[in-house]
């Protein structure tokens, strides 16, 4: 693996796994608002917030795929894979100031198609706060 380019589908094995962790901060929030154009009040508006089952305002779902979109295209398959689908379940809330933990873990390959399954998690502390699968296209090395 290098700067330019991740794993090749040769050097994958299933169980290899990867994580990418952040601290998530109110301007993390107010920057994926303002690029998603997604400006819910449940994730801008306090006074709107402290008036829904959270109490709280609360990170984007979205946030945590991104975190895991970080995770296959920079780590796990990294540089170079291709994503071609993910099934994502959001379980629990996560809040600004909390530390969102995503991690992929191979659970297929496909050589054939060269495509890679991934199971997907996302937690802050012990708690799984999203659960998917990913699927991602990766090269193969040159004959």
């Amino acid at each position: 693996m290098d700067e330019l380019h991740g794993y090749y589908l040769e050097d994958l094995e299933v169980g290899m796994s990867a994580s990418y962790a952040k601290t998530i901060a109110e301007s993390d929030v107010y920057m994926f608002a303002g690029i998603s154009g997604d400006n819910n009040p449940i994730h801008v508006n306090s006074e709107y917030a402290a008036t829904t089952p959270f109490k709280n305002r609360i990170v984007h779902g979205m946030f945590s795929a991104a975190l895991i979109s970080t995770v296959a295209g920079t780590r796990l398959p990294g540089p170079g894979a291709i994503y071609i689908d993910q099934t994502i379940k959001f379980k629990a809330p996560v809040y600004m100031g909390d530390t969102a933990k995503a991690t992929g873990t191979i659970e297929e390959i496909d050589e054939k198609r060269r495509r890679v399954k991934m199971r997907t998690d996302v937690h802050v502390g012990d708690k799984l706060v999203a659960t998917g699968y990913g699927t991602f296209m990766v090269d193969r090395r040159e004959a």
